[in-house]
């Protein structure tokens, strides 16, 4: 039960995580970056400045829906970073270069961070459709006794918390990526610096409180296997 608890507790905080990211990226999209640079440009002059040439800066539909695409090497930009001149729009523009850098850097972590996405793709599907099929039908569980569904689980939720905990310096790291070029480059002065710093931060805990729920979710299943709280 205390374990289930604390898994509740990660949840909330995600909640509230996502919910101060939202809220700082809304107030830090308002403060224009003196140098008057877009998030595409900032993208492109950084993509230049580390000598990537062969990487597409392109407009993607929706809200915090930036990423970088390794597969294609496009930094897709949200609608309102992509032609934003704003500090939110330059420290995420920065990130997701951050992550262009690791590609042509072959940083380890992204690579087997791309390595997995087929497996978590899998692994989340598979347990959404096992947990659906247990809810509305008792057949699985006819075929199959319940500890080995719960192994089934186990093994799926360990790949996904595997994912998450590998996202992590990922993520991180882009961002100081991010943050040394905007310092170095005297594309962000002090003060916009310091904001770009904690918009990423925000961003960042997201992605750290997202990975301890996965591993609490990991330790539950596995407690309840063994028959213990």
């Amino acid at each position: 039960m205390t374990i289930f608890i604390i898994l509740i507790g990660f949840m909330i905080l995600g909640f509230i995580a996502q919910g101060r990211l939202k809220s700082k990226f809304r107030k830090y999209e308002k403060i224009g970056l003196q140098n008057g640079l877009s998030g595409r440009e900032i993208a492109e002059k950084m993509l230049a400045d580390n000598g990537i040439y062969d990487v597409q800066v392109i407009s993607t539909p929706g809200r915090l829906t930036d990423h970088y695409n390794p597969k294609d090497k496009t930094v897709n930009l949200s609608e309102s970073v992509y032609e934003s001149r704003s500090v939110a729009a330059a420290a995420v523009a920065a990130h997701e270069v951050g992550h262009a850098v690791q590609h042509a850097t072959a940083y380890r972590w992204l690579e087997l961070r791309s390595a997995m996405v087929p497996v978590v793709s899998f692994s989340s599907k598979a347990i959404n459709i096992i947990f659906m099929v247990m809810i509305f039908g008792s057949f699985l569980l006819q075929l199959f006794p319940l500890n080995v569904v719960f192994l089934v689980v186990i093994f799926l939720q360990a790949a996904i918390t595997i994912f998450s905990l590998v996202t992590l310096p990922v993520e991180y790291d882009a961002s100081n990526r991010a943050l040394a070029w905007l310092k170095t480059s005297n594309t962000a002065d002090p003060s916009e610096h310091a904001i770009a710093k904690d918009a990423l931060g925000a961003a960042a805990n997201t992605y750290l409180i997202a990975a301890l729920a996965s591993l609490t979710t990991l330790a539950y299943y596995i407690l309840s296997f063994l028959g213990s709280d």
